[in-house]
């Protein structure tokens, strides 16, 4: 006897994490406007991103990418990769988040790469995220919340975020602070419930010593491309 077929509920209950990374690395492509160049995050949901941009390489100029991790990645699979200075505006940045709120608001760095993608999302008129259905909730601050800081004033930053509630450690790799892209240090802070996303990232980037904070606040998404078990959800900000 033929075992029945199951049911799409609980086929969609096997996808792994990566294969929704994987989904909506593969229906950002429909934002890439050919023959301009994309702006290209950093963090293994881009990752596949840019696998899946590597089949239509032959219909962009090429992009400018937000980390050096990103820019090997991209130049191993034979995509042109621009300085930012090369370039006026880009069309789109994709890239991914480690929390998005119903507005768009996101929490960003995980991979502290936030200086830089904070940069190329400025510099771009739409920015496109790409995330998987765990990353979405009511309010940011579970996720450790990255800060980019001069390391001189990581102690004082990590008071300051004392003072808000926070707990703040410097992060660190192979026993030592980790550098940045940027030459920079890496704090990141817990206990924190960011319900106003544009007042705190304008307040702690006034902060001396800081070089960013991973509240993409001013810097949101227009679109959330998020990767669910019953297909890729379409959520727009704009």
């Amino acid at each position: 006897m033929t075992a029945p077929l199951p049911s799409s509920s609980a086929a969609a209950a096997t996808i792994s994490q990566d294969e929704l990374k994987a989904q909506v690395g593969r229906a950002a492509l429909a934002y890439v406007v050919k023959g301009e160049i994309v702006g290209v995050g950093t963090g293994s949901t881009v990752n596949k991103f840019i696998d899946a941009l590597a089949t239509i390489k032959d219909q962009i100029r090429g992009v400018v990418s937000s980390s050096v991790a990103s820019t090997e990645r991209l130049r191993a699979l034979g995509i042109q990769v621009f300085d930012s200075n090369e370039v006026e505006e880009l069309g789109v940045y994709i890239d991914g988040a480690d929390e998005i709120d119903p507005r768009g608001f996101m929490v960003k760095g995980g991979g502290a790469a936030l200086t830089r993608e904070k940069i190329i999302a400025a510099q771009s008129r739409r920015f496109v995220c790409i995330a998987d259905a765990s990353k979405l909730v009511d309010t940011l601050g579970a996720f450790p919340l990255p800060v980019e800081v001069i390391p001189m004033a990581a102690r004082r930053v990590m008071r300051q975020f004392a003072a808000l509630g926070g707990q703040a450690q410097v992060r660190e790799k192979d026993g030592l602070p980790l550098v940045t892209d940027n030459g920079q240090h890496i704090i990141d802070v817990t206990g924190l419930k960011i319900a106003d996303p544009l007042a705190f990232e304008s307040e702690v980037s006034q902060w001396p010593g800081v070089v960013t904070v991973g509240v993409f606040a001013h810097q949101k998404a227009h679109v959330c491309l998020l990767g669910t078990p019953e297909g890729v959800r379409t959520l727009d900000f704009a």
